[in-house]
């Protein structure tokens, strides 16, 4: 499950980590992203990466009826929801990140955690994205997030995780021409516990309203 996430770097880095050029990109850095709202994404074009904003629900483009977005998308079950397969084949996208947020029950409720990288750095999501259009024109682009079973030192946490790409697989998830799933599946796979790492924070990312660094701030166990 991923339901929040955070971007908290500057245009320039995501640009520098990302794509060739500078980019015309109404960006800010993000410390409570949520569903329906607007976000980063990559993908490649077949000669190089480009940056948009998509937004966090994906809506297919068959679809006649707007539905309420799909947030995740399940790796082990991409080819078996019509609503997945064809963005899993065809239209794969990266979405920039630098930590997710999960809640855990404890003794006075659930309580958020943030987790992130040990290096704190930059990652990607595994995205898929759609394209859909209402009958008056209007188009909307969006994406969902692939989950995928939890690394052991995280399934007390949550069974599920988002799956974050090593760098080293990024080129071959937006690589537009490829379309074997055994290639693709094997990318799918859970984070390795022993590069990430996990601290509380504030109860205020429960609200989508909350959005700056009080929200990456640890809180004492």
């Amino acid at each position: 499950m991923c339901g929040r996430y955070t971007i908290t770097v500057t245009l320039e880095e995501l640009i520098a980590r990302y794509i060739p050029e500078q980019v015309n990109l109404s960006y800010e850095p993000r410390y409570n992203v949520s569903p329906a709202q607007m976000a980063a994404a990559v993908i490649s074009d077949g000669q190089a990466n480009r940056m948009g904003m998509l937004k966090w629900g994906l809506i297919p483009s068959w679809t006649k009826d707007k539905p309420k977005g799909m947030i995740n998308a399940r790796a082990e079950t991409l080819l078996e929801k019509p609503s997945f397969t064809v963005p899993f084949l065809r239209k794969r996208c990266l979405i920039p990140a630098d930590s997710y947020y999960e809640w855990e029950a404890a003794a006075t409720g659930k309580r958020p955690l943030r987790i992130l990288l040990k290096s704190a750095g930059l990652f990607s999501f595994a995205g898929i994205y759609d394209t859909w259009t209402a009958q008056d024109g209007q188009k909307i682009s969006s994406f969902a997030i692939i989950t995928t079973e939890a690394n052991a030192a995280f399934k007390e946490i949550h069974p599920r995780m988002p799956v974050i790409l090593k760098p080293e697989d990024e080129a071959i998830w937006l690589d537009r021409t490829l379309q074997d799933p055994g290639r693709l599946m094997p990318l799918l796979r859970s984070y390795p516990a022993e590069e990430m790492t996990v601290y509380p924070v504030s109860a205020e990312v429960g609200n989508v309203r909350n959005d700056s660094p009080d929200c990456i701030k640890a809180l004492g166990f």
